[in-house]
């Protein structure tokens, strides 16, 4: 679920994880935007692990807001843990030195984030049924999609390298010692060939068919245009349109003032229609309640489903 800040992505990505869960499925609502609302939105508290929001006619639905500092605390522990065993020790303050310079590096953290959320998509089948993301907002979440296939082949030139590095260091082992001998693979190959694989296979998650895209945007002319740039990249990206929800749709009935709004969100949705033909399309109205908490977000859901 994704789209423009402020237009409904938690309210909705919750209401159709609920629907899910109604239908006896085990689902899991995944928020990976740095500014988390999931907790507030269910009144519960959630955070980096998983927690029980509802059991709905025999089906679980769980809430997470991953925490991409914490991951990226996370990686590192294990790559200086790693840096240590390999490491004569007088190289171990440098090596540190270096990961510290590393963790403050331009896209550190959407790179945590991913290993994060491949990790998640990773439970589904297992643990799950169904995992619904929440997304941060387009440029945040486009920038992240883009990034599975593109750390794929940048995790493949580190390990093209270490193949070198490795050939080289056996032949001048065998030219000191006389002996040629088949080394084990070293923890940092195999790290690298981990981190390949689970960036490899959350690609092909998102880009086989198994998974979809539900765009969300409200029917005024600047979110509408940030929607048809998402759309044209989701394309691009090779990812599903599954769907599309128009929220907070004014009533055309209820005085003077909706009615002109109304009318406004009309001509807007006819000059840039959110979904192409076939594109399932649905609207939610514009609600006075506070939408929190479980009986409301069950109400979304039975409306984006029913």
């Amino acid at each position: 679920m994704g789209g423009k800040g402020g237009v409904g992505k938690t309210t909705v990505s919750s209401g159709i994880a609920h629907a899910l869960a109604a239908r006896g499925r085990r689902v899991l609502v995944a928020s990976t935007d740095p500014a988390h609302s999931l907790g507030h939105l269910w009144r519960v508290s959630v955070g980096d692990s998983p927690v029980l929001l509802a059991q709905p006619q025999g089906g679980e639905l769980h809430g997470v807001e991953l925490d991409p500092q914490a991951t990226l605390e996370r990686h590192l522990a294990a790559v200086r843990a790693t840096m240590d065993r390999m490491l004569p020790e007088r190289m171990h303050k440098a090596a540190r030195e270096h990961l510290d310079l590393a963790a403050q590096a331009p896209g550190s953290h959407e790179s945590a984030m991913l290993e994060r959320i491949a990790s998640v998509t990773e439970l589904t089948g297992t643990e799950f049924d169904t995992v619904v993301f929440d997304t941060a907002p387009t440029g945040h979440t486009l920038r992240l999609l883009s990034l599975p296939e593109r750390l794929t082949g940048w995790t493949e030139r580190l390990l093209a390298n270490r193949d070198k590095s490795e050939r080289y260091q056996a032949a001048m082992s065998s030219l000191v010692t006389g002996r040629h001998r088949d080394e084990p693979e070293s923890e940092l190959r195999q790290m690298l060939h981990r981190r390949r694989q689970r960036f490899a296979a959350m690609h092909t998650d998102i880009t086989d068919g198994s998974a979809g895209f539900v765009a969300v945007t409200v029917a005024e002319r600047l979110p509408l245009a940030e929607h048809a740039e998402l759309v044209a990249e989701l394309d691009v990206l090779g990812i599903d349109l599954a769907g599309v929800v128009v929220n907070r749709r004014a009533p055309s009935e209820s005085g003077a003032l909706l009615k002109a709004r109304s009318a406004l969100e009309e001509a807007a949705l006819a000059d840039q229609p959110p979904a192409a033909p076939g594109t399932p399309l649905v609207s939610l109205p514009l609600m006075a309640e506070d939408l929190t908490g479980a009986e409301q977000i069950a109400r979304i859901g039975s409306m984006l489903t029913g």
